[in-house]
């Protein structure tokens, strides 16, 4: 497979990834006193923040053969602690509301979690492509 279509699904996997964190972790927050003024939520801004760094830093790390190594490692660091923190906090609030186990499936960040590990399995090709010995053949 082609570098450039592996590093384009990498970027278009990191930008949706970032869409939906920033769609369901909005930091901006309207103030309920005082209508037209947003609170800051950091928070909300820190949950945003791990998927802008793989957007951003580790698509950067990517893009030259001597940094691949340190944005497959950064890589995957992002998403050990994505899917810890999704898988917590979902299995946290599904314990609070009582859900049954049937809802794992589909209310959960399972979906989420399966997002976020094909962006490291994409990022593990491309990683592999760029350490393969120059007589490998490409399949």
């Amino acid at each position: 497979m082609k570098k450039s279509v592996l590093f384009t699904a990498l970027i278009l996997l990191g930008v949706s990834g970032f869409m939906l964190h920033y769609r369901i972790h909005y930091f901006l927050e309207p103030d309920k006193l005082h209508p037209g003024i947003y609170i800051f939520d950091r928070t909300e801004f820190l949950a945003n923040l791990f998927p802008l760094i793989d957007v951003v830093l580790v698509t950067a790390l990517y893009c030259s053969r001597k940094t691949a190594v340190y944005g497959y490692l950064l890589n995957g660091l992002l998403v050990i602690y994505g899917t810890i923190f999704m898988a917590h906090f979902s299995l946290a609030e599904m314990a609070a509301k009582n859900l049954p186990l049937s809802s794992l499936i589909f209310k959960s960040t399972l979906p989420d979690i399966g997002i976020l590990w094909s962006d490291f399995l994409v990022g593990k090709a491309l990683f592999d492509l760029y350490t393969r010995p120059v007589s490998q053949p490409a399949y």
